[in-house]
């Protein structure tokens, strides 16, 4: 079993940046592909990035270039750093934990955190 607490939201202009990171409690998060997802009003949660237990990482097109994903398995943390933040960035962000090789459908992943808000205004 594995629990997740997101951290790092709020509010940010365009053009800003902010780092979110997702704590992870368990012995096994080294061997675990990481994810971040998000949802914003009225759509469906949608993949952002992922990284799995040998650190190779994929981010979905809207985000590349603006977006790194990374891990410390020595702290148990992933992180999302987000700069040239867009508007249409603004959402809940999630992390997310599962078993085996990357997935880019939120339904594959087992373990969810409870999402922290990001809003960027224009």
């Amino acid at each position: 079993q594995v629990q997740l607490v997101e951290s790092g939201g709020g509010l940010v202009q365009a053009g800003g940046s902010l780092r979110l990171s997702c704590a992870a409690s368990g012995r096994s998060f080294g061997s675990y592909t990481m994810g971040w997802f998000r949802q914003a009003p009225g759509k469906e949660r949608e993949f952002v990035a992922t990284i799995d237990w040998n650190g190779y990482t994929y981010y979905t097109d809207s985000v590349k270039g603006r977006f790194t994903i990374s891990r410390d398995n020595a702290k148990n943390t992933m992180y999302l750093q987000m700069n040239s933040l867009k508007p249409e960035d603004t959402a809940v962000y999630y992390c997310a934990g599962r078993g085996g090789n990357y997935r880019m459908t939120w339904v594959e992943y087992d373990y969810w955190g409870q999402g922290t808000q990001v809003t960027v205004s224009s």
